[in-house]
């Protein structure tokens, strides 16, 4: 993103070639180069708010939070808007990684968004309602896409349970960049924007296990993921819900599921013998007993949800080889 001055003040061709220079170099990943240009655009137009907007946005991916929200805070001062500028977005990110909740709450408003509460309220903007998103984890290593709660603008409680690839757990919160990378569409029309992750915001203290189960049926596999719900912690069928997609198909508009019956999914880039939807199919047979699944629960717990899953109906249920991945 390039941000040039407009209105009353026009950049000097010296500030438009640094900051050209400097956004090349960051492409390519060389942030300490590209301060030193954007810090000499920022002394030269001073009085403009897109020097110091570059600069905040530079912090920001460098995930240096004191000074993105200082940076921010100047650009801001020097907005000739009301509502809608993306300094304020980025000055309430920064906000939130510091937990500066007046600050973040005030960005937000400055932003144009409605937060319940006052302007002295000293806690978290909780209220928004701003529902469900995806949230891509990891989005410059091996990016996975997984499923969370939108806490506030900047914030994800993560409800998928990732990968073990991943490093993060379900329940974790994260902190997610503005601008959503892709959607994915439900069954029922609905879109839900995919945000990529900055940084782990709040870890969660319940592992993550990978288990073999002996499921006859999707009700039996069902019937497992109600009763981790019910305890109040998950369990995934990894072998259905676990899609390997190219980059392109990632940040495209997606289906969050494959099609029924025969249709599969030609976004669907997994093999047969590994996990997803194409893996587990075999020649006139939709379903495989077999199945990988990701549970998330105390250590305490596990062994104890899955015996009792068992023993619900032990003629068509049974795991073995449950290990703590993450």
């Amino acid at each position: 993103m390039r941000i040039f001055g407009k209105g009353r003040h026009r950049p000097s061709a010296s500030w438009r070639q640094a900051t050209d220079r400097a956004f090349t170099l960051i492409g390519d990943g060389r942030y300490e180069d590209a301060g030193a240009l954007l810090t000499r655009a920022a002394d030269l137009e001073p009085w403009l708010s897109e020097s110091w907007f570059n600069l905040a946005l530079l912090h920001k991916f460098r995930h240096d939070w004191e000074q993105a929200r200082a940076a921010g805070l100047r650009a801001v001062a020097l907005l000739d808007r009301d509502t809608g500028a993306p300094d304020w977005w980025n000055v309430g990110i920064a906000a939130t990684a510091l937990q500066d909740w007046p600050l973040a709450r005030r960005a937000w408003q400055e932003y144009g968004l409605r937060v319940p509460g006052g302007a002295a309220d000293a806690g978290a903007p909780t209220g928004m309602d701003l529902g469900s998103a995806a949230v891509r984890l990891s989005p410059e290593g091996e990016a996975e896409v997984v499923w969370g709660r939108r806490l506030d603008p900047a914030r994800i409680e993560v409800l998928s349970i990732p990968l073990p690839s991943s490093g993060r757990r379900w329940g974790e919160v994260v902190l997610h960049d503005g601008v959503p990378h892709g959607e994915r569409t439900t069954a029922d029309g609905h879109s839900f924007p995919v945000f990529d992750e900055i940084e782990l915001w709040a870890p969660s203290p319940v592992p993550t296990w990978v288990v073999l189960l002996e499921a006859a049926s999707e009700e039996d596999r069902d019937a497992l993921e109600a009763l981790a719900s019910d305890a109040g912690y998950a369990a995934e069928d990894w072998s259905s819900s676990v899609r390997l997609l190219c980059r392109m198909c990632s940040e495209s508009r997606m289906a969050s599921v494959e099609g029924d019956g025969a249709h599969l999914d030609p976004h669907d880039h997994s093999e047969p013998g590994q996990p997803g939807p194409l893996g587990h199919r075999t020649d006139g047979q939709l379903w495989v007993p077999e199945r990988e699944c990701g549970v998330a629960a105390p250590a305490g717990l596990v062994r104890g949800l899955l015996d009792g899953w068992v023993a619900d109906s032990p003629d068509t249920r049974d795991w073995r080889d449950l290990e703590e991945v993450c």
